[in-house]
């Protein structure tokens, strides 16, 4: 049931906009990831997990400090060749999502987060 709802979040937020050249959806220590057809992935699959089981780790450190600021709700990072967005999901999981550099990240960010919500 949890594969098969990823897998539909994965899609959605892949056609949301075509900026979007990545999305995974990371939970219970499974990954499921689509890849935009046509695009060549920066990072290999090792590569991938690697850096979400980073992201799982800064994710919890933003846990900390909730009582004090409030709950995070994305996290964006821009790197030379992207923009990378985390976004909770599940218990302890993560959607990760990569972007164009020209594309407007705010505007995907917030269609994302629709998209969680209706799972929600």
């Amino acid at each position: 049931m949890i594969n098969l709802e990823y897998e539909k979040i994965c899609d959605e937020i892949l056609e949301c906009d075509k900026k979007i050249r990545y999305v995974g959806v990371y939970d219970y220590g499974e990954l499921y990831d689509k890849m935009r057809p046509g695009l060549q992935s920066h990072l290999s699959r090792e590569e991938t997990e690697l850096s979400l089981s980073q992201a799982i780790y800064r994710w919890s450190t933003r846990k900390k400090i909730a009582k004090k600021i409030g709950e995070p709700i994305f996290a964006l990072a821009k790197y030379e060749k992207i923009y990378r967005i985390t976004v909770p999901i599940g218990g302890a999981g993560l959607i990760l999502i990569s972007a164009e550099l020209d594309s407007d990240v705010i505007e995907i960010v917030d269609k994302i987060l629709k998209i969680k919500n209706e799972y929600s």
